[in-house]
């Protein structure tokens, strides 16, 4: 009688936590861009978020999804890409609203100061029917990024249905699919020794945002002691996320692109820690005020 009471508590908790580690996986790589949609909408500038980083997120996660027809995974794994779709796309209509109007705007008061009232004010249109890759993904409408979006997965989801017996074919799309998100992280690592710096990362992760105010007013010493413990933080709490993700893929037996991808991921993860240390510790050029271009990670 205890050793099934025992039992039965052991299920319910093993259940309870199977439960807790699903929901962290569907809702967990989304939760990074609450704070940077409502910092978006509340200054009305989207300079510090690429929508390039929507791009891949989404061509990873139809593909992803299209992988799933060909080989089988688990649940959450399918909802984490549904999300994160959804996301993406609230993402890309937040910000091709700010900048549309941003740059209506900014052609106001360019008309405002040549005393040019009487004439009308045009921004110039990109459409994505307008097939011109000069203005490729920065479209001036949302329903342009749609319609991109809906082309996409049409003719992705063709090709797998033609190629679905294919094992070579399926096990490419599964690679392609994680392979496309793991590198989210290597721009910033790249663009972080191409800088002999980390500064970037402070100052767009920063911006806007509320971090560490009161710096420029900090003794120089204290103010490196509180940014380097600030990116530590940040790239610990990477690391931590894709390490207690790609432990689900491997727990729940994912397919193994999941898990390979994953470990690249912490790799990722690691090297950036290792080059925040360093050029922390052993500063490569002067500190610059120029704000450098980040990745998703950063976001």
């Amino acid at each position: 009688m205890e050793d099934e009471v025992f039992n039965e508590i052991v299920y319910v908790i093993s259940q309870l936590v199977s439960w807790i580690a699903a929901l962290a996986i569907i809702f967990g790589g989304v939760v990074p861009y609450i704070p940077q949609y409502r910092d978006i909408r509340r200054t009305q500038n989207a300079e510090g978020f690429s929508t390039y980083v929507c791009l891949v997120l989404l061509v990873a996660n139809i593909l992803r999804i299209l992988f799933r027809f060909g080989r089988y995974f688990e649940t959450a794994l399918l909802w984490q890409s549904i999300i994160m779709i959804t996301t993406m796309l609230i993402m890309l209509n937040l910000c091709t609203g700010v900048r549309v109007t941003n740059e209506v705007s900014t052609k106001r008061r360019s008309f405002t100061a040549a005393d040019s009232k009487d004439e009308e004010i045009k921004v110039p249109k990109k459409f994505f029917l307008d097939f011109d890759w000069n203005y490729f993904w920065v479209w001036s409408r949302f329903v342009d990024y749609l319609q991109c979006v809906l082309a996409f997965t049409l003719v992705a989801a063709y090709v797998t249905y033609l190629l679905l017996d294919s094992v070579l074919f399926v096990e490419t799309l599964g690679f392609l699919a994680v392979f496309t998100e793991a590198m989210l992280g290597i721009p910033q690592l790249y663009c972080n020794y191409q800088n002999k710096s980390t500064e970037g990362m402070r100052l767009k992760r920063t911006q806007g945002q509320g971090h560490l105010p009161e710096t420029p007013a900090l003794e120089p010493h204290f103010c490196s002691y509180l940014v380097l413990t600030f990116l530590i933080k940040m790239v610990l709490m990477w690391t931590s996320g894709d390490t207690f993700k790609t432990g689900y893929f491997v727990l729940t037996q994912a397919p193994m692109q999941f898990w390979i991808c994953g470990l690249l991921q912490v790799f990722v993860d690691i090297a950036i820690l290792s080059q925040v240390y360093y050029y922390s510790r052993y500063p490569q050029k002067p500190a610059s005020h120029t704000t450098h271009t980040t990745s998703a990670k950063a976001l």
